[in-house]
């Protein structure tokens, strides 16, 4: 807005208004004493630039600014969320498993979960709770990718985890916080209406989405379905700190139901024709990374699979030469889903024709 402002317009206007009687050539005494001045002028109209983008919330202003900004509404940049799943130890009977125990995956950049709950082995297996030891959604890992154990059971029992580790989050993205901001003031929350339950939810760390059904059984009564971050069904964790988010500010009477989001498996088959150097499992794990992703993008945003869809993201991959009996769900055609329920991926069924 101010960039026409430089330094040799604001001397110029300056000068103008200097009385004709003084000597304003270059070189003089007015001209030398005013070019300083117009040096810094035309600095503060460049920090004054700044000061739009800074001051109003966008893609543009910096993240220490927006959260002043978000502060002003008692909004705080929600913390990372630990991932939170299952480990199952193998060994010797009787073998105890305290609190604590570490394990990692057996990757370079190693990821490191930690149980929290005591187990013992009995009948050669003890399946154990574990959480990662730091927050993000790079601790919500595939299964059967935890397979070492650290510190002194190592070498005396084997790990693994036979479901993936759901939940993680990151801190909370500027785009994230920009939107929760848009949605606070656009959405206009009062007296326990259905925007105030879903800023309510949003506030809690770990939670991604939420849907409000007011009056879902009888009056008096408001539904929450709540998805994670990672746009799946939230693990216990989250769900008790939504309830107890809502029920410290529900209106008095209000009956409140929290549950996670109704996960909806998507399985996928077809015939294929692979490149001559393409391997499938391979192939299945590229659809499978596409699959999640698009699912994803469509979590409490748009209800229906479009069969259209999952076949383009076949089309995507270069490995696939042609395919055909392409089925979703069993079903050729689109797949629609109802209330509070969300499509995770499924299992790939893919064979070589």
């Amino acid at each position: 807005m101010y960039e026409d402002q430089t330094k040799a317009l604001i001397l110029q206007r300056m000068l103008t208004a200097t009385p004709d009687d003084l000597d304003k050539r270059q070189g003089s005494v007015t001209f030398d004493l005013l070019s300083p001045a117009a040096i810094e002028l035309a600095q503060a109209y460049t920090q004054l630039d700044h000061v739009l983008t800074f001051g109003f919330v966008g893609p543009k202003q910096p993240s220490e600014y927006l959260e002043l900004r978000a502060n002003e509404l008692g909004l705080l940049r929600r913390p990372s969320v630990k991932a939170e799943g299952e480990v199952t130890f193998s060994g010797d009977n009787d073998t105890g498993i305290p609190v604590g125990t570490a394990v990692s995956t057996d990757e370079e950049d190693a990821l490191v979960f930690l149980t929290v709950e005591e187990g013992v082995i009995k009948q050669g297996t003890a399946r154990v709770k574990a959480i990662a030891a730091v927050g993000g959604i790079a601790g919500n890992v595939a299964k059967n990718r935890i397979k070492l154990v650290l510190g002194d059971k190592s070498g005396i029992v084997s790990v693994t985890n036979t479901k993936p580790f759901l939940n993680g989050a990151d801190t909370e993205s500027d785009e994230s916080l920009i939107g929760r901001y848009l949605d606070r003031v656009r959405r206009p929350a009062t007296s326990g209406n259905a925007w105030h339950y879903r800023q309510w939810a949003l506030e809690v760390p770990g939670v991604g989405d939420v849907k409000v059904f007011p009056v879902w059984n009888g009056n008096g009564t408001v539904k929450l379905a709540v998805l994670s971050d990672d746009k799946r069904a939230p693990g216990s964790p989250i769900i008790d700190r939504v309830k107890k988010a809502v029920e410290e500010r529900r209106p008095v009477g209000a009956l409140v139901t929290v549950s996670p989001a109704v996960e909806v498996g998507i399985a996928v088959s077809a015939r294929l024709t692979l490149a001559a150097d393409a391997q499938l499992d391979e192939v299945s794990a590229l659809f499978q990374t596409a699959l999640t992703v698009y699912l994803a993008d469509l979590a409490f945003q748009d209800p229906i699979v479009r069969y259209n869809r999952i076949l383009g993201l076949l089309l995507d991959i270069v490995s696939i030469v042609d395919f055909d009996d392409l089925t979703i769900n069993g079903v050729q055609g689109n797949l629609e889903l109802v209330d509070d329920q969300v499509a995770v991926a499924g299992a790939v069924n893919f064979v070589v024709a």
